[in-house]
């Protein structure tokens, strides 16, 4: 027998889940004002005429690629990926040329909810979280960070909530042969909030987005806003995190599911 966790968050109205001015917008029509609209379809019908005068209940959506829960691309952090692997550099992958077998993995959850906003994860604290849960990484493995984020969705300051993964962990992982990350968080480098006060602070431009960045080196995608990673054990599910199939994209929307085999 399966049981299946949904890991992803709704698209809404009025939830604090993007900064300003980058929300998604839905505008419902429902069956009381869509008969109309359905029977401009067929000639001479007229709304009485339809089962209880009822039409039909359609949406419209107006949202970027990287709203709600969604898988990011390689071609989202930079124009040319693998500069790391043997092959060499070549073109980043679209969101629609993601190998499917990287959507569908054994699953890892990393507890990190302890630690501050705006923490950058380095790979020592990533194996210390291995080696508390007793897991160590193979190829293709889905590593799910669960960050203080995760529980302040929809609340105000959610965008500057949780630690988040830099270079240096994300290419910990990525020669590890990870292929797909994910994080609870809006991002998954630490939210620019912090990291634009260490910039200032530092003046150190390497830091900004740099573990997207990590991306050039060794092509990777990752999941973002994530929901329900609290539900989860370290270990013992799979996740299924297909991207809707836009050409040419930077990201597309994920159902993210873990799956359990009881």
């Amino acid at each position: 027998m399966r049981r299946l966790i949904d890991l992803s968050i709704p698209i809404e109205n009025g939830v604090e889940s993007d900064p300003p001015g980058n929300e998604p917008e839905v505008t419902y029509h429902t069956h009381d004002n869509t008969a109309p609209m359905l029977a401009r379809f067929f000639e001479g019908l007229t709304a009485d005429q339809l089962p209880d005068g009822e039409g039909w209940a359609v949406e419209r959506v107006r949202l970027s690629t990287h709203n709600g829960t969604h898988m990011d691309a390689p071609w989202h952090y930079h124009s040319v990926q693998d500069r790391e692997l043997p092959g060499g550099e070549r073109p980043s992958m679209t969101i629609d040329e993601i190998p499917l077998e990287w959507c569908w993995q054994r699953g890892v959850k990393l507890d990190f909810r302890d630690l501050p906003d705006g923490h950058v994860v380095s790979t020592d604290e990533i194996d210390a979280e291995l080696e508390r849960i007793g897991h160590e990484l193979r190829p293709l493995d889905i590593v799910l960070m669960n960050t203080s984020a995760g529980a302040a969705y929809g609340q105000p300051g959610f965008v500057s909530r949780g630690c988040g993964f830099g270079r240096e962990a994300t290419l910990h992982l990525t020669r590890q042969g990870v292929r797909v990350v994910g994080t609870d968080a809006w991002s998954w480098d630490a939210p620019f909030v912090h990291t634009a006060k260490r910039y200032a602070e530092t003046g150190d431009a390497s830091i900004v987005w740099e573990g997207h960045k990590a991306g050039r080196d060794i092509g990777y995608c990752q999941l973002e806003k994530l929901g329900g990673l609290e539900q989860l054990p370290p270990v013992g599910f799979e996740v299924l995190c297909f991207p809707v199939k836009i050409r040419g994209a930077s990201a597309g929307w994920s159902r993210v599911v873990a799956v359990f085999d009881e």
